[in-house]
């Protein structure tokens, strides 16, 4: 029976880790309808490179510094349980990975290429191992402070702040640092639109993302006989609580609506295993308000040029996620309790500023150093043709 529990336990997280792998072609996919058409190339590079880069780090440093374990040793000793070590490793890098995939959609259209590589090493190896390590793996006695304090420990059951938050404030660092793109805001104090370049990939993009979502969130229990039908259900409320505040907020947009479900995503995975399904539907409804409101308010009155919204949508939905589940996981509210909402202030506090800090700092030395931005006229030209020497629907024909 225990190896079949093993062998199970592995399958298990092993969808898990093909499902969430699968949501990177979910970022992709929504950056490209969401950028210029010049720029369609760049999005769909961007995140498989990253996610490569973002593997090497976290398999030969990160983990290892989350959870003070690595894979430097034989392969028999790799293959115990089987390879359930290694196969939660995979399921853990996909949470990783999506920090820079984050990061992509609020720099794109202007960021070089081969720094944001170096900065989702730095990000992936130690900068989001760090603070995982401390939600999740009890570094530093700091969640034992921080339930001799409150009575419980910080919970974020998926990653709300640890890695939605946490991806969304590194993002505004590097968004602030890197600038707005050319002539996106007028000196009359005008705003120049820019529509998505195509509703039906951004749509794609939106709905890979909500599917994989639920192995985000449901395998987050790590081993079969964890697994609990509420985490999908109060996914799945949450999802379309967000999607119908967008539809409304948003005034029908489609950018707004696609975008709705993954803002109560985002704000569900922390107390999705504790919450009462009409919980995470108000959870859910909240964070598509917040998104669309946030959004509109960053691009036109505070003038961040967030191009797919991150800071918004994983950085704030992801910090009332954290807060939510200190209030909807309470029994109170019909959740299952566990959890005390100065808990969960103070992770999630703990995680922003760590994030914060961290995005200047990284940035920052790479804008002294080998700077972030395109120049003027490979802006221009745009991303495809400046790095990729192609275009996403090139014009000319091949001459035989």
């Amino acid at each position: 029976m225990d190896a079949l529990k093993q062998g199970a336990d592995a399958l298990f997280i092993l969808m898990g880790a093909v499902m969430v792998l699968a949501m990177h072609a979910g970022f992709a996919f929504l950056e490209l309808g969401t950028v210029r058409g010049k720029n369609q190339v760049n999005a769909l590079v961007k995140i498989l490179v990253d996610f490569s880069v973002s593997t090497v780090v976290y398999f030969a440093v990160g983990y290892s510094v989350a959870y003070g374990t690595g894979f430097f040793v034989g392969a028999e000793q790799l293959a115990a349980h089987n390879g359930y070590a290694l196969v939660k490793f995979f399921f853990l890098l996909t949470f990783a990975a999506a920090i820079p995939a984050i990061i992509s959609g609020g720099i794109a259209e202007r960021a070089k290429f081969w720094p944001q590589l170096i900065a989702t090493a730095v990000i992936v190896g130690v900068v989001y191992p760090f603070f995982e390590g401390i939600a999740w793996n009890g570094h530093f006695g700091v969640q034992a402070w921080i339930k001799s304090l409150t009575g419980a420990e910080f919970h974020d059951f998926a990653g709300s702040v640890v890695v939605h938050a946490v991806g969304g404030w590194i993002a505004l660092g590097a968004v602030w640092l890197l600038g707005a793109r050319r002539n996106r805001y007028r000196r009359d104090g005008g705003v120049a639109a820019t529509p998505p370049s195509s509703i039906p990939f951004l749509a794609l993009g939106a709905w890979i993302l909500t599917v994989g979502w639920f192995g985000f969130n449901v395998m987050s229990a790590q081993t079969l006989d964890k697994i609990s039908g509420l985490v999908a259900v109060n996914s799945l409320m949450a999802m379309v609580g967000g999607t119908l505040a967008a539809l409304l907020m948003g005034k029908n947009d489609p950018g707004f609506v696609h975008n709705g479900p993954l803002a109560g995503l985002v704000a569900v995975c922390a107390g999705s295993d504790l919450m009462h399904p009409m919980g995470a539907l108000v959870v859910g409804a909240a964070a598509g308000v917040i998104f669309v409101f946030m959004f509109t308010l960053t691009q036109n009155r505070l003038k961040i040029d967030d191009v797919l919204g991150v800071w918004p949508l994983h950085g704030l939905c992801g910090v009332w996620g954290g807060i939510a589940a200190g209030i909807f996981g309470t029994q109170t509210f019909g959740g299952l309790g566990g959890v005390h909402l100065g808990a969960q202030i103070i992770g999630t506090l703990m995680g922003v500023i760590w994030a914060g800090v961290s995005g200047l700092l990284v940035y920052g030395v790479l804008k002294k150093t080998v700077g972030l931005r395109l120049s003027q006229e490979q802006e221009f030209d745009g991303a495809d043709l400046s790095i990729h020497h192609i275009s996403a629907t090139p014009e000319r024909e091949a001459s035989w």
